[in-house]
């Protein structure tokens, strides 16, 4: 049980024990607390056949106990590392807000998403959407994608998990300056 769960508890107990009525309790607990569970400096390790392949960590986990709609919020933001199966770092993902949803298994980025790659390749955008089933990764917002010798600007973005696959819709291309000398 949590704190939070603790605290809530004891306020119920203290306030039933006072003898108030029931419209004065329902105006101090307000309804949206009950509704969902909150926990911090959050580590979540996914695995598969016991490899590491995925570690996400974030200051603040609402968990939203609807039943309608369950799902796990990152309101305060997070950091995603993406592992190989031989336990090596492929990339990490950051943004300052995500929600994964249990029924539709799909995780929601968006504010500041940056993912990068150790091949150094950058991925900016301002939402991504994670379908953790078919290990694929897309938007349809603005992006830009850097690499050490061209930036990628485009609308659509689609590729695999591990960000070794990927295609951009309505491309446009930055060289660098090495790069334009080098073609002439």
């Amino acid at each position: 049980m949590t704190l939070k769960t603790l605290n809530l508890f004891l306020i119920i107990l203290f306030i039933a024990s006072c003898g108030r009525d029931k419209n004065e309790i329902e105006y101090i607990i307000d309804e949206d607390q009950l509704n969902y569970e909150e926990a911090l400096d959050v580590n979540m390790i996914y695995s598969d056949s016991a490899i590491i392949r995925v570690n996400i960590t974030g200051p603040k986990m609402l968990r939203h106990l609807d039943k309608d709609n369950p799902r796990q919020e990152f309101p305060e933001g997070v950091k995603v590392m993406f592992y190989s199966p031989n336990r090596r770092s492929q990339s990490v993902l950051t943004a300052k807000h995500a929600t994964r949803y249990d029924k539709t298994n799909q995780i929601h980025i968006k504010d500041s998403v940056v993912w990068l790659s150790n091949d150094g390749k950058k991925l900016e955008t301002e939402e991504l959407i994670w379908e953790e089933r078919k290990e694929r990764v897309f938007t349809n917002s603005f992006v830009i994608i850097s690499k050490p010798d061209e930036v990628v600007y485009g609308h659509g973005f689609e590729a695999n998990q591990d960000f070794t696959e990927w295609t951009i819709n309505a491309v446009e291309i930055e060289l660098s300056a090495d790069k334009i000398k080098a073609n002439n």
